[in-house]
């Protein structure tokens, strides 16, 4: 991922992950990468994708099971 310098580096981790997810490399009810991997691929410091994650689980995007991992949300009514 190429950071811009006019937005803030977790929008973009945000907007990497909704992309992912939009292109199905991300599936629902499916995994993604731990944080430490993702801040790996992406270039970032882990707190950076932490706080990204954290944003997405509010926003819904995201759930997180203790010992599991976090997941990609079904879609609304499923």
């Amino acid at each position: 991922m190429e950071v811009q310098p006019d937005a803030y580096v977790w929008m973009q981790v945000v907007e990497e992950i909704r992309s992912r997810i939009a292109a199905a490399q991300y599936r629902r009810r499916q995994p993604i990468p731990a944080e430490r991997r993702l801040a790996e691929e992406l270039g970032v410091a882990v707190g950076t994708v932490r706080k990204a994650v954290a944003h997405l689980r509010d926003a819904g995007e995201l759930y997180t099971l203790p010992q599991k991992g976090t997941f990609v949300s079904p879609p609304e009514g499923e």
